[in-house]
């Protein structure tokens, strides 16, 4: 008996240390379990609170910095973003692209309804009939742009603006007013017969501009060439080869550029209708005229109304003054001013063209 008792009791206490090790172990992976569970649960509360509410709002597009000259010269600094900008100067978001940094190096010079698109190599610009939108005027390549805007457009403007802002007491005498806008009188008139419209003196200004800086630049490789394939026609050799080489590579990206710009200028001198599209002093003054006239026919009352009016401060040319804009394809006065600048071209093109031959003779 009492070693069954005994052996019993050994039973019943190996039962009940399995009965524990088994329960233990299934208690402690639960609590592991629920931890894990509650863990997961934060994680997927912070990820939806970091991810839905707590998401920061989408960025509009970043504001630019762009220097604005009106007629007189005046300059200021401003900061615009994307949406300002098509507002301010009526153009498609499609402009703005490139002017931006994909097409750094192309050329293009848009008409659009109230705006003219510059895109010339490192000058990037929206002109219009009353001011001029330069981008990135601090940059170390627009600097030469921004002093000649405002050196030459005070020069060229066909009114006299002081220091206080206001024009001379015989020019306003000259510029009577009417109906809160200033009119030219007729003898004021015939002083500026040679007066370009404001877009088109920016226009030459940065014209002047680019092809100046390619003709230097072509001049500096010239300098440097003709040394080296002498030295090349004396001695053959590795070094002076791979001389040449990197000359040549220089000419030919340089001869792309000029060719851009020169192209771009051609294309313009081909097409009369785009042309008479770039003359947005001619069409902003057509507008004014044709809504004068419509007044007049609301009011039914017999005013005479003055064919072309000029706001204040607006430099208009007086061959649009005198004439009655009546031939809105005479577009001589801009064939004169790129004519020019494309024989310019024409002759840098032709002095990369020139020492190219050369390289090329030699390797023959």
């Amino acid at each position: 008996m009492g070693k069954k008792s005994c052996s019993f009791s050994r039973k019943i206490i190996r039962r009940r240390l399995k009965k524990m090790a088994e329960t233990m172990p299934d208690d402690v992976i639960s609590t592991n379990n629920v931890t894990t569970t509650t863990n997961n649960a934060a994680t997927v509360s912070t990820a939806v609170v970091g991810g839905v509410a707590g998401k920061p709002k989408k960025k509009t597009g970043g504001a630019r910095l762009w220097m604005r000259f009106d007629c007189f010269g005046q300059s200021e600094l401003i900061e615009c973003d994307k949406n300002a900008i098509i507002k301010r100067v009526s153009i498609p978001a499609r402009d703005l692209r490139i002017l931006g940094p994909v097409f750094s190096h192309s050329s293009n010079i848009l008409a659009r309804e109230k705006a003219m698109v510059v895109n010339l190599e490192f000058i990037k610009a929206i002109v219009t009939a009353e001011e001029v939108l330069v981008l990135d005027p601090l940059s170390q390549e627009v600097l030469p742009f921004v002093d000649q805007l405002r050196q030459q457009l005070p020069h060229r403007s066909p009114f006299k603006n002081h220091e206080d802002g206001q024009l001379d007491v015989q020019e306003k005498e000259n510029y009577p007013l009417n109906g809160g806008k200033w009119l030219p009188a007729p003898e004021a008139a015939e002083g500026l017969q040679c007066e370009l419209p404001f877009e088109f003196q920016v226009l030459e200004i940065a014209l002047e501009v680019v092809c100046t800086y390619l003709d230097t630049s072509v001049a500096d490789l010239e300098k440097d060439a003709y040394p080296v394939l002498d030295e090349l026609a004396r001695n053959v050799s590795t070094k002076n080869l791979e001389h040449v080489r990197g000359l040549k590579s220089n000419l030919t990206r340089l001869l792309a550029r000029v060719q851009k710009v020169r192209d771009e200028i051609e294309h313009l001198l081909d097409d009369n209708e785009d042309m008479a599209d770039l003359y947005l002093s001619r069409k902003r003054l057509q507008n004014q005229q044709f809504e004068a006239m419509l007044g007049v026919a609301t009011s039914n009352s017999i005013v005479p109304v003055a064919p072309y009016v000029q706001r204040r401060g607006s430099n208009v040319s007086a061959s649009f003054i005198a004439s009655n804009l009546s031939d809105d394809n005479d577009v001589e006065d801009l064939e004169m001013l790129l004519e020019a600048y494309f024989m310019q071209l024409d002759g840098t093109r032709n002095k990369i063209l020139s020492v190219l031959v050369v390289w090329m003779n030699l390797l023959q």
